[in-house]
């Protein structure tokens, strides 16, 4: 652990719904104390209080309440061991490469440098490992960095699903072929969102990009890191043995929690049984929870036995929506085993994920500068 030390970090895009999620779950966090507040040139220079539309369900924390908005630039976070980003992605790219030029530690909820091939996706409940792609991160930059470096979580679906993914496959070896038919909630889309008169009484089939992502993104994480004839760390994307994954999203009149319907086709022949599934999930453990980070769940995956479980309302916020839930696993008579994801998008499909990923790189040494 980090024997009572503290550790001084800033929030981009504090005053949006990604950034107000922050700094719900960092205003009572055990060791990382908000330093600094970052927002638009409209907001810098106000209160907290007086430049956001608070939209969380508890008041705005104290420790920020009065705390003045800055603009975003590497100046005003310089005292910053770590650096949240919930930027929008259209402004998102150049003002996180500034930060990591600056010599920050970037833990982005943002889409820019997901496809950087020196960037890690990390889901903090999967893929902890590829953080060792760090360190050449660092020497590539131009002029090479001593601390600086960025950090992407994934998009809120990829990240509901890729987690009982990768318990399957540390349990039965790859996985051939999975089909994910998504059913995601509204606050996925941001404030204001989707336009009433569009999801009351209503489903929308097609959620812009978002099938791209999952079938690419899944890839990166559940892939390994090897080193090629150039001596350089490549992401391997899956390819010893090809996983082909066919997604469809559909937005939903849910205000938070995104659903995904599941199939899958083992390599392993023959299958694994139903119950064997069950059983490796419950059993699944990440390297976030072992050593000790305070956000990560105790249950990585929570297997549901009730025949109509998960359901969002019900489940969503069970573990402070930090973990997964899966129900109805079962035999699919089209792949072989067939099952219900529920991951909370707001909290592990966001701003859990990043916070999880930093407390990651404290408690590694990966980033330093206590308070």
């Amino acid at each position: 652990m980090t024997s009572g030390k503290q550790y001084k970090v800033g929030v981009l895009g504090a005053t949006g719904t990604v950034g107000q999620r922050f700094i719900a779950l960092l205003a009572e966090h055990p060791f990382f104390v908000i330093h600094a507040l970052g927002a638009s040139q409209r907001s810098a220079g106000k209160l907290y209080s007086k430049a956001t539309n608070w939209k969380q369900t508890q008041p705005i924390p104290s420790v920020v309440r009065e705390m003045i908005v800055q603009e975003c630039k590497p100046e005003h976070f310089q005292d910053c061991a770590v650096v949240f980003s919930g930027l929008d992605a259209d402004v998102a790219g150049d003002i996180e490469e500034s930060f990591r030029l600056a010599e920050l530690a970037v833990f982005s909820n943002a889409r820019n440098f997901r496809r950087d091939p020196h960037v890690p996706l990390i889901v903090p409940l999967v893929n902890t490992s590829h953080y060792s792609i760090i360190p050449q991160q660092r020497a590539l930059h131009q002029p090479p960095l001593k601390k600086g470096f960025i950090v992407t979580n994934a998009n809120c679906s990829t990240t509901g699903v890729v987690v009982p993914l990768a318990a399957l496959e540390r349990a039965f070896g790859p996985i051939e072929s999975c089909i994910i038919t998504t059913m995601q909630a509204i606050s996925g889309a941001g404030y204001p969102g989707v336009p009433s008169l569009d999801i009351v009484d209503n489903i929308v089939p097609y959620i812009s990009g978002e099938e791209e992502k999952i079938e690419w993104e899944t890839l990166k994480i559940l892939g390994g890191i090897v080193q090629g004839d150039d001596g350089l760390k490549t992401f391997d994307m899956h390819t010893k043995q090809p996983l082909r994954i066919s997604a469809s999203c559909n937005r939903v009149p849910v205000i938070e929690g995104h659903t995904e319907c599941v199939s899958v086709r083992f390599a392993r022949r023959p299958p694994p049984s139903p119950q064997q599934v069950r059983e490796a999930l419950q059993a699944y453990t990440s390297e976030a929870y072992t050593i000790g980070c305070p956000s990560a769940p105790r249950h990585t995956v929570f297997v549901h036995e009730e025949p109509d479980r998960p359901q969002p309302r019900l489940d969503r916020d069970y573990q402070a929506g930090a973990g997964v839930c899966v129900g109805r696993v079962r035999q699919c008579r089209v792949l072989d085993i067939k099952f219900v994801v529920l991951a909370n998008n707001v909290a592990i499909g966001a701003a859990t994920s990043s916070i999880i990923n930093a407390e990651y790189a404290v408690l590694k040494g990966i980033v330093g500068g206590q308070a």
